[in-house]
């Protein structure tokens, strides 16, 4: 038992050393406002938060999940296609036909055009 304890205060003694030389040893860093401030892809972060949002942006992207999605549920069906399921053929072409006519109904109302 007391081998244990000597055992656990070395351990602790070693680990103490170890944390103070990295505190002595480390690089010191000058940190600034932006250094530390959250990096957003498309944003300013130093800029006021009440800023406009684009909505062009915002479709366009909707727009991308929507078809990624959608292509994620046509790959598996592309290889039954070579099957003689009928039922399963007509399921894809509803899927396709749902997808076109969206994507139809946005270039209609403007949501693919930037610049209007």
């Amino acid at each position: 038992m007391f081998l244990l304890i000597m055992l656990f205060f070395l351990i602790m003694v070693i680990l103490l050393l170890l944390l103070i030389l990295n505190f002595i040893f480390s690089k010191k860093e000058f940190k600034n406002r932006e250094k530390m401030s959250p990096f957003e892809c498309g944003f300013d972060p130093m800029s006021l938060n009440r800023l406009p949002f684009s909505l062009q942006f915002f479709l366009i992207g909707i727009l991308f999940l929507i078809f990624d999605v959608e292509i994620a549920m046509i790959l598996p069906l592309i290889k039954s296609l070579s099957m003689i399921y009928y039922y399963i053929n007509i399921n894809f072409y509803f899927i396709l036909l749902i997808l076109l006519l969206g994507l139809f109904i946005e270039w209609k109302e403007g949501a693919l055009m930037w610049f209007k």
